[in-house]
């Protein structure tokens, strides 16, 4: 009786959070899906999530689970790092210096990785142009520059 009572509870919370929208600080996947929140502590859950489920880079790569097909098709690994590190990127866009950038630049393989910092902390407004600026819309205004 304690396993189909527990089972019902868990089957009504998937079923209330499966249309939810994906986070956009811990990135798009199963984890932003199925847990709902917006704190530091609920980020990192549900990052974990992501990452522990082993399901995030299927739903980069088909957009599925939240997250949305770019228009340029890029590494995966890029794809995976921006979607993962949405608000240290825009910070450190914004700032034109810091870890995640330098993380961004050298997956690119930039050739002038000064000139492309500066040029996307220049046009900080044109790659993040709402709040709610999701991974593929920061990589397809980033691919314009």
């Amino acid at each position: 009786m304690k396993k189909l009572t527990l089972s019902l509870v868990l089957a009504g919370a998937l079923a209330s959070t499966a249309f939810a929208a994906a986070n956009k600080s811990s990135g798009c996947g199963l984890g932003s899906m199925l847990i709902d929140g917006d704190s530091k502590l609920i980020h990192i859950i549900q990052a974990t999530t992501n990452g522990t489920s082993a399901n995030q880079t299927f739903a980069i790569t088909s957009g599925t689970s939240g997250c949305s097909d770019t228009k340029l098709v890029l590494d995966e690994r890029v794809q995976e790092f921006v979607a993962a590190n949405m608000d240290n990127l825009s910070k450190d866009i914004s700032r034109g210096a810091g870890e995640s950038l330098d993380t961004l630049v050298e997956l690119l393989a930039v050739a002038d990785k000064e000139d492309f910092k500066a040029r996307l902390q220049a046009n900080y407004n044109a790659i993040y142009q709402d709040e709610n600026a999701q991974m593929s819309d920061v990589l397809d205004n980033i691919s314009t520059l």
